[in-house]
């Protein structure tokens, strides 16, 4: 719990210096690209966490492995040498991603699917973000098989369920009072 909340405040302090500098966007780039990486691969994830290796070899290795970001960005994995928080390198670049979004007016619609979705399912799918959303929105995708058809709709506190396996639970009780 204490590394979620030191990486939001470091996500914040790190937020407000991209933005004064004008490349909060190119920052939140750079921690999509982290988070994907360290999320993605096992092996970079396991020895950023491992505390027996050095912080300077550590800021070495990932300043090596993301040599192509902002300065910014780069600084913070100086300032996480130097306060010993590598291990939450990856919770930052989430949380910065977070509060990028919330500054820009955009939220995340979480948009869980049987099937991938094509063109024709996301504009519908765009269609009801319209009734629950007047921000602009980023679909995230789940695929569950497990709900049949259709899809189930989430957008911060609200949930939309246009799914057959619900609609089926739904018959289902209707049936059986």
């Amino acid at each position: 719990m204490s590394g979620i909340r030191a990486a939001i405040r470091y996500a914040k302090a790190i937020l407000e210096i991209a933005s004064s500098k004008g490349v909060s966007s190119e920052v939140s780039s750079d921690m999509a690209l982290i988070a994907t990486t360290i999320n993605g691969n096992l092996e970079l994830s396991s020895f950023i966490q491992n505390p027996l290796i050095k912080t300077d070899i550590k800021r070495n290795v990932i300043l090596e492995v993301f040599a192509s970001v902002n300065e910014v960005t780069k600084s913070l994995f100086h300032l996480l040498l130097e306060n010993k928080r590598f291990e939450i390198l990856d919770a930052i670049a989430i949380e910065y991603n977070k509060l990028f979004d919330i500054q820009n007016g955009v939220e995340v619609a979480k948009v869980t699917t049987a099937v991938p979705m094509d063109s024709d399912m996301e504009a519908k799918i765009l269609a009801k973000i319209g009734i629950f959303s007047d921000k602009k929105v980023t679909i995230v995708n789940t695929v569950d098989p497990s709900i049949i058809g259709g899809f189930i709709l989430r957008i911060g506190d609200k949930q939309y369920n246009a799914s057959v396996a619900n609609r089926l639970e739904v018959l289902k009780r209707e049936l059986s009072n």
